[in-house]
């Protein structure tokens, strides 16, 4: 496996929101570092920032333009929950970097491979900048994915938070299918089952909305009964995971309760059906996660899942908690695995 990352990630601060704070990439690079040392094979890379096309694959010129304006002129807020500061623009496009050069790992060279990177990603669109997000890492990968040969690209995301951003920028697309589990009602707002995609891209964005305290037993049903299932029909060509760990029961922010072998399992879960399906090893892209130890603690249950064996999560109706089995209902006219 390859793990992807740089310490130059840690210069961006976002004075909004002292939770993101740099000492989250030391975290997770200990989770890595934590993994080799409990036997898993990894080799460490630091990659090149992101092209400026594979940047406009999925941002606008003109949303890119300001971004760096704004922080080559020593920063600045972006919304209420958004600033930058004058590194803010390197360090986010080498974060898509580092994403871009895990998904040619995986997909050219049959590799699994982890994007450590900062700040997250998830809820930036083409256009802008929210919940720490400057540039949407993971929709930087699937679009290079696509660039590469991958027909059919699945993301999926399993922060405590809806990744709006995401769901955005492929929400009229089928050849991205967009996946969430996430908490809700809670930040973004977004996220409900009312919201399958339009055009060509109805029925490719499939959402699992949770109420909040849910723990593993909730998240294995949504594995089992939603998440695996149309991703079984889907096929992708490739899996990407935008992995966040702020549903651990520790982060201040998210209010789940996962503790950190449930990531390990959920990896173990994705990585066991790429094999199944017969295609390209997963690619991780860190999200959120703002517990230093529960985000160390959770990249390694990660890493270690993926070479795993699936967890004995099996779907039966009757016992699926109600939004697993509300979630199958609303998704069923698209996916013949759900009815």
């Amino acid at each position: 496996m390859r793990v992807y990352s740089d310490l130059a990630l840690a210069r961006h601060v976002n004075v909004n929101a002292p939770v993101e704070a740099p000492d989250r990439l030391a975290a997770a690079l200990e989770g890595a570092e934590r993994a080799r040392d409990a036997g898993a094979e990894l080799k460490l890379q630091s990659p090149e920032p992101a092209s400026r096309a594979a940047l406009e694959s999925v941002h606008e010129a003109r949303y890119l333009d300001g971004l760096r304006t704004l922080s080559r002129s020593g920063g600045g807020y972006l919304n209420p929950d958004t600033a930058a500061n004058e590194y803010s623009w390197e360090v986010a496009a080498l974060a898509s970097g580092v994403a871009v050069a895990a998904v040619e790992s995986a997909f050219m060279e049959n590799t699994a491979s982890f994007a450590l990177v900062r700040p997250p990603g998830h809820h930036a669109g083409a256009n802008y900048a929210m919940g720490f997000c400057l540039l949407n890492h993971a929709a930087v990968a699937a679009a290079r994915a696509r660039a590469l040969g991958a027909r059919r690209v699945a993301v999926l995301d399993w922060d405590v938070h809806h990744g709006n951003g995401t769901q955005d920028v492929f929400y009229r697309r089928a050849d991205v299918l967009y996946l969430s589990v996430h908490r809700s009602p809670f930040y973004p707002g977004t996220g409900s089952l009312r919201e399958p995609g339009e055009g060509e891209g109805r029925g490719f964005t499939a959402n699992v909305p949770l109420p909040a305290r849910s723990g593993e037993d909730h998240y294995a049903a949504a594995f089992a009964g939603v998440l695996l299932p149309v991703l079984r029909e889907y096929a992708p060509d490739l899996v990407i995971v935008s992995a966040g760990y702020d549903a651990h029961r520790a982060d201040p922010l998210g209010g789940m309760d996962l503790g950190s072998g449930s990531f390990g399992r959920m990896a173990a879960a994705v990585s066991v059906l790429t094999r199944e399906l017969g295609c390209a090893p997963p690619v991780l892209v860190l999200e959120g996660g703002y517990d230093l130890d529960a985000l160390a603690e959770s990249v390694e249950a990660t890493i270690l899942g993926l070479d795993g064996e699936a967890p004995r999560w099996e779907h039966h109706p009757e016992n699926a908690p109600r939004p697993v089995r509300d979630a199958r209902s609303a998704l069923a006219p698209h996916w013949e695995g759900l009815r």
